[in-house]
C-alpha cells in the first residue's frame, strides 16, 4: 500500500530535497561572483545584510547571498567549503525543522549558515550542544567564520561567573550546552533587579544532536534546590506561643474565609515574646507568617474533620467526599505548621525554588531547529511535541557501509566469546574495530577478555568529554581497538588512518540491541562515513533485555531441539526483523510515557508562564503601585462575599468584615460595623478600598514615593517567590500521590489539572493577601534591600532536591547558628536573647 502511495505521489522527503535544490542552484550560480570579491566586500556584507533587512527585508529574501557568503567566507578562513548537501541541510535548519544527516557529513559546518542569517537579525541565536567540551571546540572553531564577517561569538560554560555570563548572552551568537541554557532561564526568574538577568528573549536555537536532547533527556527536570534558612525548630516556638494566646482578645478568627488575626493585644504580646520591635518588618516577614500559620492550624484546622493523623503523618481529608487525600499536603507551611500542633516530626519545607523539563524550556524558543544522524525514527515525536519535521538530508557520497544481519548465541557467555574472537581476527588484520556496549559493566567485560588475550585497546564510557573525543577520534587507525559505551564520543568524527580503506574500513561490533533503534543506528552511522567502506554486525544473545522481551523463548527451544551449543550462532533476517519489531514496540510504549509525562508537565508549565511574566513585570516596571493595589481589592471582596452571603442585610456579618479590615489592612477600630450598614456589598468594598487608598496616600506622602516604591517590590517579590517555592512542593506531593485516584474510578490527570488549578488560584489569593497587609501594616524606616528567599550560598543547581529529612521535636538550635526566623542575623543576637 505504501509503495502504491509512494507511486501516485512521490516520496515527500524527495520532493523537499528537490525543492530546496532549486535555492541551492541560486547559491552555487551565485559563487563565482563572490570567488572574485576583495576580503573587504566581503566583510562589507554582513553591514549590507542588516540594512537590507531593517528596511523589510526577510530572511529568507537574503539568503542565497546569505549562505554563499558564509560558503566564501569558510573556504577563505578553515579551507571548508559547503557541499551542496550541507546547504539542504542549512536552509532546513532556516525553515524551523530537524536535519537528519549522516555521521561524518559535517552537521557542525551546516550550522554555520542558518546560524550567520539569524544572527543579523540582532536577536541572539543559540547553538546547543551535548558537553562544554564541544561547546567551546564549536564556538572556537566555526567562531572563525563569524568573527571574520564580523559577528560576536560567546560561549556560556558551567562555573562561568555572571559578568561573563551577561557577555556571552550578549554575542550575536551564544555556543553552550542544554543544562546552562536551561539553569540559566530559571535562575533569570530567580533574580531580585532586572540588571541581575543574562538571557535575552528565547528567539532561535539550533539543537545538536537533537534527539539526544529532545528525546533521551526530554523529561530531566532541571532542579535548583537550597537549603532552607528556616529551620523546623520555628514551627514548634510559634506552636507553643500561639496556644498561650486568648480567642478575641489576642486574635480574631473568620472560619468562612479560614483566615485568623492577631489583634493589636497579640501583637505586642508577640513583639515581646520574640525580642521585636515591629511584627510587621519586612525582617519579620517569616517570623509572621510562621505566627499566622500556627494561629490557623491551631484554631481553624480541625483534627478527624480537616484532617487526620495516621502512622505519625497528617494526611488530609476532601472536604466533599471525606476520602483522605493519598500525596497531597497543605501549601504554604500550614501542613508544617499541623505537624507541630499534633507533636508529630515536622518534614522539612520545600527547598525546590524553580524547576523546568527540556520539553517545555525548548519549546519557549520562538524558532526551534536540530540537527543529528538519527531522527526518523522519532518522527512522530518531534511533530507531536515540538513542531518539527525531520528531513532525511542526501549524503554527498554513496554510502559503502556493510550492514551484516544479526548473529544469535544461546547465552551472554556464548555471545562475548565470540565477540573477542572476532575482534581478535580483524585486529591481526590492521582493521580498526569499535565494539558498542549498553552499559558500562560491559564495557568492562570486554575490556578483561581482551586483556587476556593481549590485544592493546582503549575504554571508553562518557565520563571525561575532552578525552572521550581525542579517543574516538583515533578509533579509525590501523589496528585500534576502541570499546565504548553507545553514546560515548558522540558528535566527534572518526576518521580513518592510513592503509585501512584497503581493509575494508572501520568495523563496528554491537554487543546487544538497545530498546531504541536510533541508537543502534548511531552506533552502525559511526562507519562508512563520506562514501568511505566500513560494516557494522550485531551479535545478541537469548539472556539479552530486548529478546526476552519479544520472546526468546521459543527461539531457545528450537536451538536446543537442533543441538546448538553456547558457541554456536544463527545468523536470520527473520530475528533482526523480530527484534526491530519489538524495539518498535518499546519506542512506542516509551513515547506514550514522555507525552503522559508532559501533560501533567504542561499543567506546571502554564503557572509557571503566568507566575514568570508577573514577576518579570514587577521587576521591569518603575512604578508597580496599581499592580498592589489591584492586588488589595480581590482581597476586600473575598472577605465582603463570604460575610455578605444572605438576601437579607440584616443577616450579613458585617462585625466581621470590619474585624478583618481593621486587622489586616487599617487601624484597629478605624472601620465599624455601623460604617458598613445600609450599604449594598459593592458599595462596602468601594468604601473600604477607599479608605485603604486614602491610608496609602497618606503614608506615600509622609515618607517619600520613592521609598515606598521600593518597598512595594520587596515585598512583592519576596512574597511571589515564597508562595511560589511552596507550590512547587505542592504539586510535586500532588503528582506523587495523585495515581492512586484511578482506583476510585477517576482520571488521574483531569484530577491533577483541576486540583492544580484550584491550588494555583489559592496562592494567588495567599500572595495578594500577604502583600496586601504588609503594604499596609509595615512601618517602612530607610531604604529597603530585596532579598532572596534562600541565600545564594545554598543554592545548588545539581538536578537533584536537597534531601527533606524530617526534624524530631525539641531539635534544639545552637547559639551561633543562623535564627530561624530568617532575619540573617545569629541565633543568641535575635530569637535567642
Amino acid at each position: 500500500m505504501l509503495g502504491l502511495v509512494k507511486k501516485i505521489f512521490g516520496d515527500v522527503n524527495e520532493r523537499d530535497v528537490k525543492r530546496l535544490m532549486k535555492t541551492v542552484d541560486v547559491i552555487n550560480q551565485m559563487e563565482p561572483e563572490f570567488v572574485k570579491l576583495s576580503e573587504e566586500q566581503l566583510k562589507a556584507k554582513t553591514d549590507e545584510f542588516r540594512a537590507r533587512l531593517e528596511k523589510g527585508e526577510t530572511p529568507e529574501d537574503i539568503l542565497p547571498e546569505a549562505f554563499s557568503t558564509v560558503r566564501e567566507a569558510s573556504k577563505r578562513t578553515l579551507g571548508m567549503r559547503h557541499f551542496d548537501v550541507q546547504l539542504v541541510g542549512g536552509i532546513a535548519l532556516h525553515e524551523g525543522r530537524i536535519a537528519e544527516m549522516k555521521t561524518g557529513e559535517g552537521k557542525t559546518l551546516v550550522g554555520t549558515l542558518p546560524v550567520y542569517l539569524n544572527a543579523l537579525l540582532g536577536q541572539g541565536v543559540h547553538v546547543v550542544t551535548v558537553n562544554d567540551y564541544l561547546a567551546q571546540r564549536d564556538s572556537q572553531q566555526m567562531g572563525t567564520i563569524y568573527e571574520y564577517l564580523g559577528l560576536t561569538v560567546g560561549v556560556n560554560l558551567n562555573g562561568m561567573d555572571h559578568a561573563d555570563k551577561q557577555a556571552a548572552y550578549a554575542c550575536d551568537i551564544t555556543y553552550g550546552t542544554n543544562n546552562e541554557f536551561g539553569f540559566d532561564y530559571l535562575r533569570d526568574n530567580m533574580v531580585l533587579y532586572k540588571e541581575q538577568m543574562v538571557q535575552r528573549p528565547l528567539y532561535f536555537c539550533i539543537i545538536d544532536e537533537v534527539d539526544s536532547i529532545l528525546v533521551d533527556e526530554a523529561r530531566t527536570p532541571l532542579i535548583i534546590s537550597g537549603q532552607a534558612q528556616k529551620s523546623t525548630e520555628m514551627y514548634y516556638a510559634a506552636d507553643r506561643f500561639v496556644k498561650r494566646l486568648v480567642a478575641e482578645e489576642d486574635y480574631n478568627v473568620d472560619i468562612k474565609v479560614k483566615s485568623v488575626a492577631l489583634t493589636e493585644k497579640g501583637v505586642t504580646k508577640a513583639e515581646r515574646a520574640f525580642g521585636i520591635e515591629n511584627l510587621y518588618d519586612h525582617e519579620n516577614v517569616t517570623l509572621n507568617h510562621h505566627l499566622v500559620q500556627a494561629l490557623k492550624a491551631n484554631v481553624i484546622m480541625r483534627l478527624d474533620v480537616d484532617y487526620v493523623v495516621a502512622e505519625e503523618e497528617v494526611m488530609i481529608v476532601d472536604e466533599f467526599t471525606g476520602r483522605l487525600m493519598a500525596g497531597r499536603r497543605y501549601s504554604d507551611g500550614l501542613h508544617q505548621a499541623i505537624e507541630a500542633k499534633e507533636g508529630i516530626e515536622v518534614q522539612n519545607e520545600s527547598m525546590t525554588l524553580a524547576t523546568i523539563t527540556f520539553q517545555n524550556y525548548f519549546r519557549m524558543y520562538r524558532k526551534l531547529a536540530g540537527m543529528t544522524g538519527t531522527a526518523k525514527t522519532e518522527e512522530e515525536e518531534f511533530k507531536k511535541i515540538y513542531g518539527l519535521e525531520v528531513l532525511q538530508v542526501p549524503t554527498n557520497k554513496v554510502n559503502q557501509r556493510d550492514d551484516m544481519p544479526d548473529v544469535v548465541y544461546k547465552s551472554e557467555k556464548g555471545k562475548f566469546t565470540a565477540v573477542v574472537e572476532e575482534i581478535v581476527e580483524r585486529h591481526k588484520k590492521n582493521q580498526p574495530v569499535l565494539v558498542g556496549t549498553i552499559s558500562i559493566e560491559n564495557s568492562e567485560l570486554v575490556s578483561e577478555m581482551l586483556k587476556r588475550k593481549g590485544v592493546k585497546h582503549q575504554v571508553l564510557n562518557a565520563k571525561y568529554h575532552a578525552e572521550e573525543a581525542e579517543i574516538i577520534s583515533g578509533a579509525g587507525q590501523a589496528g585500534a581497538v576502541t570499546i565504548a559505551t553507545n553514546m560515548a564520543g558522540r558528535g566527534t568524527d572518526i576518521l580513518l588512518g592510513e592503509g585501512v580503506l584497503e581493509v575494508g574500513g572501520l568495523h563496528i561490533m554491537g554487543t546487544e540491541r538497545h530498546e531504541s533503534r536510533r541508537i543502534d543506528n548511531q552506533l552502525r552511522g559511526r562507519a562508512g562515513r563520506q562514501g568511505d567502506p566500513g560494516s557494522t554486525q550485531f551479535y545478541l544473545s537469548l539472556g539479552d533485555e530486548l529478546m526476552k522481551r519479544f520472546g526468546a523463548d521459543n527461539v531457545l527451544a528450537m536451538m536446543d531441539r537442533l543441538g546448538f551449543e553456547e558457541d554456536q550462532p544463527i545468523e536470520s533476517k527473520m530475528i533482526s526483523r523480530a527484534v526491530e519489531s519489538a524495539q518498535k514496540r518499546v519506542e512506542g510504549n516509551n513515547f506514550d510515557v514522555r507525552k503522559n509525562v508532559l501533560q501533567y508537565d504542561d499543567v506546571m508549565n502554564q503557572q509557571r508562564e503566568i507566575i514568570y511574566k508577573q514577576r518579570r513585570e514587577i521587576m521591569e516596571s518603575e512604578d508597580i503601585k496599581d499592580i498592589v493595589m489591584e492586588m488589595i481589592k480581590p482581597v476586600i471582596k473575598r472577605v465582603v462575599a463570604a460575610h455578605c452571603v444572605d438576601d437579607i442585610p440584616e443577616n450579613w456579618e458585617l462585625q466581621e468584615v470590619a474585624d478583618y479590615v481593621n486587622s489586616k489592612l487599617l487601624d484597629e477600630d478605624a472601620v465599624t460595623r455601623d460604617d458598613l450598614w445600609n450599604k449594598e456589598p459593592e458599595e462596602i468594598v468601594e468604601y473600604i478600598y477607599g479608605r485603604v487608598v486614602t491610608k496609602y496616600d497618606g503614608r506615600e506622602e509622609r515618607i517619600g514615593p520613592e521609598l515606598v516604591r521600593e518597598f512595594e517590590k520587596v515585598i512583592v517579590l519576596r512574597s511571589v517567590d515564597s508562595k511560589w517555592m511552596d507550590h512547587i512542593d505542592a504539586m510535586d506531593q500532588l503528582r506523587q500521590g495523585i495515581h492512586l485516584r484511578a482506583y476510585g474510578g477517576t482520571d488521574p490527570l483531569r484530577e491533577y489539572q483541576f486540583e492544580g488549578f484550584e491550588m494555583f488560584n489559592e496562592m494567588t489569593a495567599n500572595i495578594q493577601e500577604e502583600v496586601s497587609t504588609y503594604v499596609m501594616k509595615a512601618q517602612i524606616e530607610g531604604n529597603q534591600e530585596r532579598q532572596p528567599v534562600i541565600e545564594e550560598s545554598k543554592i545548588s543547581t545539581n538536578g537533584e532536591p536537597v534531601e527533606k529529612n524530617p526534624v524530631h521535636v525539641g531539635q534544639q538550635i545552637g547559639r551561633n547558628d543562623p535564627c530561624p526566623c530568617g532575619s540573617g542575623k545569629k541565633f543568641k543576637q535575635c530569637h535567642g536573647e
